[in-house]
């Protein structure tokens, strides 16, 4: 018995490595079969660790999710709520942009419908929820605003950009556009910001997301 658990583990170690690789290689249509052909094991064997595609995806991303769960953490603890949101959500931007399949993964869960506690999405809503709430509460995010709307504009930004030449630059500038407005300001946006992401200084105008 103790030797079949170990097999087990090892099985589900090699395939979760084949399959970051071949997520990596092509994103979140990667085929299930090839990571069972490089991994040495049958599909069924797959399967058992992994009964979905979706789970299987949620694996491979769970690490770095966790690292996006534990930057939201900390963030609670900065003085400005507004820029505190907003780092965290170009964080979220930036890894959405930077690994392929991870935009399809969060992307699967409808905004209408309540995230699994256990799955990407639902760790993130836990997590990054209290900068949300702080943040309205101080007046810097329209009311109205939730996380899924930030999960979904994240994703969409994602899937925007993926096939640009340069995917990350652009991404970045649509996420600076849809803070800051498609209006001109009327004074020029001050140097009070966080992660590359534009803030405002004391007396400019504070558009909410």
């Amino acid at each position: 018995m103790t030797g079949q658990r170990s097999d087990a583990r090892r099985n589900y170690q090699r395939i979760l490595a084949v399959a970051e690789a071949e997520v990596a290689a092509h994103g979140a249509e990667a085929s299930q079969e090839q990571i069972a052909r490089v991994a040495g094991v049958g599909s069924a064997t797959v399967r058992r660790h992994f009964p979905t595609r979706r789970a299987l995806l949620e694996a491979v991303f769970r690490e770095r999710v966790e690292g996006l769960c534990e930057h939201a953490r900390r963030l609670s603890a900065a003085d400005d709520g507004r820029a505190a949101l907003l780092e965290w959500l170009h964080a979220l931007v930036v890894y959405a942009v930077s690994a392929r399949g991870f935009a399809h993964v969060v992307g699967y869960e409808p905004p209408a419908e309540d995230s699994s506690p256990s799955s990407c999405g639902g760790r993130m809503e836990a997590a990054a929820t209290p900068l949300l709430r702080r943040a309205k509460r101080d007046g810097a995010v329209a009311p109205h605003t939730t996380f899924h709307d930030l999960l979904t504009l994240a994703v969409g930004i994602a899937l925007a950009t993926e096939h640009l030449k340069d995917p990350g630059t652009q991404a970045t500038r649509l996420f600076h556009l849809a803070v800051e407005g498609l209006s001109p300001q009327e004074r020029a946006v001050g140097a009070r910001g966080v992660a590359g992401c534009p803030g405002t200084g004391e007396g400019e105008l504070r558009p909410s997301l």
